[in-house]
């Protein structure tokens, strides 16, 4: 458990009561019941659902695994893993650059309202709860809206919780999420659900590990009928979710 914690989240714990804490601390924060609204949000699954896009278990599985891999979900984790290494490194220059381009970085109107409304959300209440100096560091040298990959790995970092299994934890919040709108939507039943969730480890696990490779420059995606459905959705004549 070593690697969920570095020497600032651990001064006066032991390894494993320090890990236990981060542990607890990520699963509280990326816990649907952490008030951010992340249910009122499907990312534009629910269009891909009306569009026939999606119908089923398996079509669900396989748009999430394009978005997880290749869209919105990898910029995502590209963003979360320089949020949290500025503010390991205590580079303010850079944190304001990464703050500022996923505030831009939405390819659609509604997809900017579920990524910063829910950065926000997930700020405002962890300052009330879980307060951290990183988090003053944020607000002071980014004014603007913020995105939550970027809420979240300020807020990881700032609690000395290791990138890797944040951002793991993460990616997996973000799948269930989504996978939960998809059961609400298409409709499916739990377990199916649960089937799609287990299905997507492999995914999850290799965006999290390669991600953070990539340099913010040569970020992007590749999902461009899940882009679309972001878009498309805005118009929707009858709808459950904000995206």
């Amino acid at each position: 458990m070593q690697g969920l914690l570095d020497a600032p989240h651990s001064r006066g714990m032991t390894a494993e009561s320090a890990a236990q804490s981060s542990l607890y601390r990520l699963m509280a924060w990326l816990s649907p019941s952490y008030p951010v609204g992340a249910f009122s949000y499907s990312s534009g699954i629910e269009w891909a659902v009306e569009a026939g896009d999606i119908k089923n278990a398996e079509s669900l599985r396989a748009w999430l695994a394009v978005t997880l891999a290749e869209g919105s979900g990898f910029c995502d984790a590209v963003l979360f893993a320089h949020a949290h290494r500025a503010v390991s490194g205590d580079d303010d220059k850079s944190l304001r650059a990464v703050a500022e381009l996923a505030a831009a970085l939405a390819p659609s109107k509604e997809r900017h309202l579920e990524t910063t409304a829910q950065g926000n959300a997930f700020i405002e209440a962890t300052d009330a709860a879980w307060p951290c100096a990183a988090l003053s560091r944020l607000k002071a040298v980014w004014d603007g809206p913020v995105a939550y990959p970027v809420a979240v790995a300020v807020t990881a970092a700032g609690h000395g919780i290791a990138l890797e299994p944040a951002l793991a934890a993460f990616l997996q919040a973000v799948a269930a999420n989504l996978i939960s709108a998809g059961v609400r939507l298409i409709p499916l039943g739990q377990t199916d659900g649960q089937r799609v969730l287990a299905a997507l480890e492999t995914t999850v696990t290799q965006t999290a590990a390669c991600a953070p490779a990539i340099n913010l420059d040569d970020i992007g995606a590749a999902a461009f009928r899940a882009d679309l459905a972001g878009a498309h959705h805005e118009t929707q004549y009858t709808r459950l979710f904000r995206s």
